[in-house]
């Protein structure tokens, strides 16, 4: 008998200890907020005559407990996920700060940094006009896109109204030619700039979609 009162008190007491200690917690975290959280429960009067052998008062705790536990725990994650971004952030900026001081590197990761926010910030236009432009010489064009004016010194220096345009080479369109020309040489054509690409790429093969031959 002994023997097997001291194995049921092995098994009970650890599940007790831990139920007290769940309680304890519960308890712990709600009963700042408990009065304030039945109080406007209350006004909805929820069971009135209870529920089995459990009184309104009672339940109207237990849901207050419940909704109390919900809210911290979503404010718990929240405040870890404001935590974790302005972590990484600040680590960001750190990492960033470094770069910028390491020689060579430094010249590297901001041209670098300045295209990109060139590219995907400034200007929403850059590249999406597709034109024909006289390349090499006169009376032989090539496809380009425009990217955007050109810098202030070289329309200074030449006295003349200039337009950036990048010609792509052919078969490798990642690779080319940046070009300023006076805007009455530019031919505007109703291509798309994903048409005109896919016809550099093909060395001329697949030809833009409207202007194929029927």
């Amino acid at each position: 008998m002994r023997k097997h009162f001291i194995t049921g008190l092995v098994i009970l007491l650890p599940v007790a200890i831990t139920i007290a200690v769940i309680l304890f917690l519960i308890n712990f975290f709600t009963k700042p907020f408990i009065s304030f959280v039945s109080s406007i429960i209350c006004t909805w009067n929820l069971f009135p005559n209870g529920l089995f052998f459990i009184n309104q008062e009672h339940i109207i705790q237990y849901i207050s407990q419940i909704l109390i536990l919900f809210m911290l725990f979503g404010a718990a994650v929240f405040l870890g996920m404001f935590a974790r971004w302005f972590l990484l952030n600040s680590f960001f900026k750190v990492c960033d700060k470094i770069l910028h001081k390491i020689p060579v590197v430094n010249t590297v990761y901001k041209t670098s940094q300045d295209i990109i926010k060139t590219v995907f910030s400034s200007d929403k236009n850059s590249f999406k006009q597709v034109v024909l432009v006289p390349f090499p010489r006169n009376g032989v064009y090539v496809l380009g896109l425009i990217a955007r004016e050109s810098p202030i010194a070289c329309r200074t220096a030449s006295g003349e109204e200039l337009i950036s345009v990048l010609i792509p080479t052919t078969p490798n369109p990642t690779t080319g030619f940046l070009l300023m020309f006076k805007k009455e040489e530019i031919i505007f054509v109703d291509i798309k700039t994903e048409e005109a690409v896919k016809y550099i790429v093909s060395c001329g093969l697949i030809l833009p979609e409207h202007s194929r031959p029927q």
